[in-house]
């Protein structure tokens, strides 16, 4: 705003030079051009330098001497080219140029003002070198001190709703970005979920259960898995070949291995991201057909889909199962298949019967490169920072905002100069010549009408609302009225002179009723009123050379100024809004990116911690023959891990009851290798923060995937705590084999959850405990 204020300053004063004076040359005397010109001629070298100088800047102390010789020049034109049209053209020239000097140096109001300060002093200089028998005439200096008043105030108004819009839009962003960080950060927890399903979990599920004699295969899936676990999921760049892919996906080996028979119509180009999900929920697809499927054999296909997608099709002969009934706990379908896509804008099915096979269809539609998710999340793109770019809805939205406050600002300013102008300059004239008019009350009347016009309008707008059509046309008519009954009924010759009030305020009233609009409609009402005066001004009779030059000077300070504030209104709502929005929507894009980068390299630095403690030692043991397979221990401690990672894939479940579900994933693990678990709850469940709920179900875990025969979990809701126990038999902690041993107590990492392990014999009994606040509203039975 403050560049678009110094430019139209610079030309709007620099225009009104050069036509003031060669129309103050046009009503001088012949004899008085030479030197009108020694004067005029620099002062227009001047603007020129000026606004050159918007191009290739200078030095402020350079520019403010180059608008100070304006100003002193055209001032000290007065007593040289002499006469009405004389002070006319000082006037309307300088008292132009220091409400302009308010908007060229907006962000600097001294410089402004001494600016000003030196245009009054060239006009009471000029005027009393061309009087020397008479005083100053402090009108024009007093109008002028009003004008520059306005035109600083109008400056602050127009920058205190642009500063509105700032902090509004800068909060709506901030809003925004805390919504597509967290939506980006989930979208990035549910892959690596998926990739932590399709690598380490089933790995060590694998070990655990011991469904295969053959471990050859293992080292190396090992240190796949670490690979894959390591890398940054979410920061994939640049755009892939799904075909080469596809290529690529592993069959397995030995008598896991899955015969593929592809028909893949290449190349398939797409945005990596949501080639790496097809891929990895393929690789996925094809390890459930070795796994359950029953058969060796699957076909699969890839094609072009409409609007420049992708398909992928993977299908098999196999025993099928019924889609509706997998339990929501198992991830292989809901989240390394589904999810994966869901998350990258594409989408996923299956479609199976028990006996007829089983049929997986990837689809991925190529909208313009940037897939929209249903909760809005979005892939990484080409940029490599998962970031939802603006839609264009939500653009012009912001647009809209910001072109609302200018526009609210804009009228407010049009408004404080119809009523000061009104209720100061006009007033005065209006009252100062009640003699020259005839009739006096139609002038009275028309002012009177001006003033209903600014109270019916400015209600409106204060009360932030915008003004009916039917109102507007309603005052625009009555502006007009008040034009013709205030030219018709002035004396000849008094046309724009002191006795007007009405023809420098009525554009003013027009302005502030058409200020939405298109400066044309604005221009059209302008045309109106001027030739509503020139009318008028013929009738009285035609006006010679030198009148008409003074009239065309008073109508370039009147009107070509109320005319050049309606484009700079125009240029601030439908050029500068526009182009504040989009440089809004850039600067928080970009800071959306690195947002998420932030907090996408601390996720995954968090996870990678985590998994360090455990989950790393035994894969980089498993990869490098340190840990052997046939290891009763290292199956248990794979069993262990296995059962924490199926918890850590519940608590993205949308349950009433968290705790209890995680707790279900970790017995769904120790079932699946024959162990008998009873599951037991008392008391009204309630909240319970993520962490606690990891501190109370680990003991558990690790004791379920240490037992070998049954197990007996039980759940305590109190008013006071939370109490999770679980009791092993014939458990693979039980090393002592006397009647009891002391139960050893420890502590979590939080300090209000406890631990309590008791061995007796071949049984080993854990309680967690958390001590909660009764706020929580729980209690028993």
């Amino acid at each position: 705003m403050n560049r678009t204020v110094e430019r139209y300053g610079v030309w709007l004063r620099s225009t009104v030079v050069l036509l003031c004076g060669a129309l103050g040359l046009v009503g001088a005397d012949a004899s008085d051009v030479p030197a009108a010109l020694s004067l005029l001629a620099p002062a227009a070298l001047a603007s020129g330098v000026r606004l050159r100088a918007l191009r290739r800047p200078l030095p402020p102390a350079v520019l403010w001497t180059l608008d100070a010789a304006v100003v002193t020049l055209m001032g000290l034109a007065q007593p040289v080219l002499g006469g009405e049209g004389a002070n006319a053209m000082v006037e309307v020239a300088v008292g132009i140029s220091v409400i302009a000097f308010q908007f060229e140096w907006a962000t600097r109001p001294v410089a402004g003002v001494a600016l000003a300060v030196v245009g009054g002093v060239a006009c009471v200089l000029g005027d009393l070198l061309s009087s020397p028998a008479h005083g100053p005439d402090v009108v024009p200096l007093v109008r002028m001190l009003i004008q520059v008043g306005l035109s600083r105030a109008g400056y602050l108004i127009v920058r205190a709703r642009a500063r509105a819009a700032d902090r509004s839009a800068a909060e709506r962003a901030a809003l925004r970005r805390e919504a597509d960080v967290a939506a980006a950060r989930r979208a990035t927890e549910r892959e690596y979920l998926a990739t932590l399903h399709d690598t380490a979990s089933a790995t060590l599920l694998m070990v655990f259960q011991g469904d295969s004699r053959d471990w050859s295969w293992l080292p190396s899936r090992a240190r796949q898995d670490l690979e894959a676990l390591s890398a940054m999921p979410g920061f994939e760049t640049g755009s892939v070949d799904l075909s080469a892919l596809l290529r690529c996906v592993p069959e397995g080996e030995g008598q896991a291995r899955v015969r593929l028979t592809t028909h893949i119509e290449g190349p398939l180009a797409m945005p990596s991201g949501p080639g790496l999900a097809i891929f990895n929920g393929v690789r996925e697809a094809v390890a459930n057909v070795s796994r359950h499927a029953g058969v060796r054999e699957a076909e699969l296909r890839a094609w072009k889909g409409e609007a420049n997608g992708v398909v992928v099709e993977l299908s098999d002969g196999g025993r099928g199962f019924d889609p509706g009934s997998v339990p929501v706990r198992r991830r292989g379908i809901s989240g390394s298949i589904v999810g994966r896509m869901r998350s990258v804008g594409g989408t996923a099915s299956i479609t199976s019967h028990p006996g007829a096979g089983t049929r997986v269809r990837w689809c991925w539609p190529d909208r313009d490169r940037a897939p929209r998710t249903g909760d809005g999340e979005q892939d990484t793109g080409a940029t490599g920072v998962p970031c939802p770019p603006r839609t264009p809805a939500q653009h012009t939205a912001a647009v809209r905002f910001i072109r609302g406050q200018l526009l609210y600002g804009s009228q407010l300013v049009a408004l404080l100069i119809c009523l000061v102008w009104q209720f100061t300059i006009s007033l005065r004239r209006l009252v100062a010549h009640q003699d020259v008019y005839h009739p006096a009350w139609a002038q009275t009347a028309a002012f009177v009408c001006l003033v209903a016009v600014a109270v019916t309008g400015g209600a409106h707008l204060l009360r932030g609302r915008r003004i009916p059509p039917g109102v507007r046309g309603w005052c625009l008519g009555s502006v007009l009225a008040a034009s013709a009954v205030s030219a018709y009924t002035l004396p000849p010759g008094h046309a724009t002179g002191p006795a007007d009030w009405a023809f420098g305020v009525v554009g003013w009233h027009a302005l502030f009723l058409l200020a939405d609009l298109r400066v044309r409609v604005y221009a059209a009402f302008l045309g109106a009123h001027i030739g509503i005066n020139a009318a008028a001004v013929v009738w009285h009779g035609a006006p010679t050379a030198a009148e008409a030059a003074v009239l065309g000077i008073a109508t370039v300070g009147s009107c070509g100024l109320q005319l050049a504030i309606g484009v700079l209104m125009t240029h601030l709502l439908h050029d500068t809004a526009p182009a504040a929005g989009s440089a809004a929507a850039r600067e928080e894009e970009l800071r959306t990116r690195e947002r998420i980068h932030e907090h996408l390299q601390s996720d995954h630095k968090e996870r990678y911690r985590a998994l360090t403690a455990t989950t790393v030692p035994l894969l980089v043991g498993l990869g490098h023959g340190v840990l052997s397979p046939h290891d009763e221990e290292v199956r248990l401690r794979c069993g262990v891990e296995g059962a924490r990672m199926r918890r850590l894939f519940a608590e993205g479940d949308a349950v009433a009851d968290p705790l209890l579900n995680e707790l279900r994933a970790c017995v769904e693990v120790a079932e699946h290798q024959g162990v008998t678990v009873s599951l037991a709850v008392r008391g009204r469940p309630g909240e319970v923060p993520v962490e606690i709920r990891r501190e109370l179900i680990d003991p558990v875990a690790v004791t379920l995937g240490r037992t070998r025969s049954a197990a007996r979990v039980t759940v305590v809701w109190t008013p006071g705590a939370v109490r999770v126990s679980v009791v092993g038999v014939d458990c693979a902690d039980a090393h002592d084999t006397g009647a009891a041993a002391a139960p050893s107590h420890s502590r979590a990492a939080d300090p209000h959850v406890s631990v309590v392990r008791t061995r007796r014999g071949e049984s080993v009994w854990a309680e967690a405990s958390w001590s909660r606040s009764v706020s929580s509203g729980v209690d028993l039975p």
